[in-house]
């Protein structure tokens, strides 16, 4: 893989996420206790052997910037290539709702590389790939574009998603609107291998045009000219981009299948070391059917619930059904169906609850 480089691309502005998105990027939304969602596919690339991956941002990129940092909790410190970050190039809003003029806007990080097929992909993608196979599949049907997709489940539910047909052989001739509830779908997945000199010409025509282009709708009008062909993405796979699907996603993890299937094959899920101590489970705390991170404090009752690092629960709290970044739970507070985000502080005897299948979003720093 060492002619081989890594693009993923943070445009999404995250609006659907609510409160988790109001002072960081979609990308960098905490995901599964300690992770965030661009650890996935970052770590997927890593573990690929790509040795060069830039991360292509567009807004409130402090806390992925402080998250990714050199990039050596994924090895990619290095004095040639690793990992770099890239800002938007553009002031024009119309421009930066596509990413293809921005790649373009930075063909020069692109000439000086010396890897000439590209892997781009979207930072909110939750999945545990490896890429080898993918690009050789791409180098032997001697594709212009290769792009991925996932076979929806049935009865899943979900947004309207882009659906693909195929020929036998696996070449795109189609793209329609779908839902992920359709049986069998295949599902359009942000995740493309092209010839980096083809990715600079489409980011040429969209810059020439002034037009705010995204790669996947180029793609999508061009099946006629180029040789575009699907890849099966193995394993499981979430698009997270609202908080329904953040929510059902993370209380997916709850399932030992999802967690090893997700996290250890065919690699391991890497994300920034910190040094805590390990949760401290006092006399009286009952945990039943929950993920918990290292450094939580415990003295009273967490069911089917994600607890982040740092999380301090009080005795008599109790906890059911949610998802808890670092705040502090008061004595006898009741948390059911609830999505808290960093420093919330929730005072003793307070119950907060969210409707059945719609969690309560509390963002960070609020005093409950």
């Amino acid at each position: 893989m060492n002619n081989v480089m890594g693009v993923i691309n943070v445009n999404g502005k995250g609006d659907l996420m609510e409160a988790l998105t109001q002072q960081r990027c979609i990308a960098s939304v905490p995901f599964g206790g300690k992770y965030r969602l661009i650890d996935f596919i970052l770590s997927s690339m890593a573990n690929s052997g790509l040795q060069n991956v830039a991360v292509f941002t567009r807004e409130k990129y402090r806390t992925l910037m402080d998250h990714l940092g050199s990039g050596k909790d994924w090895d990619l410190n290095r004095k040639k290539d690793g990992l770099i970050i890239m800002p938007p190039h553009f002031c024009d809003d119309r421009l930066l709702r596509g990413d293809l003029s921005n790649f373009y806007a930075h063909r020069d990080f692109f000439d000086r590389s010396k890897q000439e097929t590209v892997i781009v992909a979207a930072g909110n993608i939750i999945c545990n790939v490896n890429f080898q196979n993918a690009v050789r599949f791409h180098r032997d049907q001697k594709a212009d574009i290769t792009v991925f997709y996932a076979v929806a489940e049935t009865g899943r539910g979900g947004r309207p998603r882009r659906c693909l047909a195929l020929a036998a052989n696996g070449r795109v001739q189609a793209v329609t609107e779908g839902e992920e509830k359709s049986a069998g779908g295949k599902v359009l997945l942000n995740i493309f291998i092209l010839p980096k000199s083809l990715l600079i010409i489409l980011g040429q025509e969209a810059a020439a045009a002034g037009r705010g282009e995204l790669l996947a709708e180029r793609v999508i009008a061009d099946l006629h000219r180029l040789k575009v062909f699907a890849y099966p993405l193995p394993g499981y796979f979430a698009v997270i981009d609202d908080i329904s699907l953040y929510y059902r996603h993370s209380m997916e993890l709850l399932r030992r299948q999802t967690w090893e299937s997700l996290f250890f094959q065919p690699g391991l899920i890497h994300t920034k070391v910190k040094d805590e101590p390990p949760t401290r489970y006092l006399v009286g705390s009952s945990i039943n059917n929950s993920l918990i991170a290292n450094g939580c404090t415990i003295a009273g009752s967490v069911e089917n619930s994600i607890l982040f690092r740092g999380v301090q629960v009080q005795r008599g709290a109790k906890i059911k059904d949610s998802i808890i970044m670092k705040s502090a739970i008061g004595a006898e507070a009741w948390l059911e169906r609830v999505i808290l985000d960093k420093d919330v502080r929730v005072s003793a005897g307070r119950k907060v609850t969210g409707e059945r299948g719609i969690p309560l979003v509390v963002s960070k720093g609020k005093n409950l």
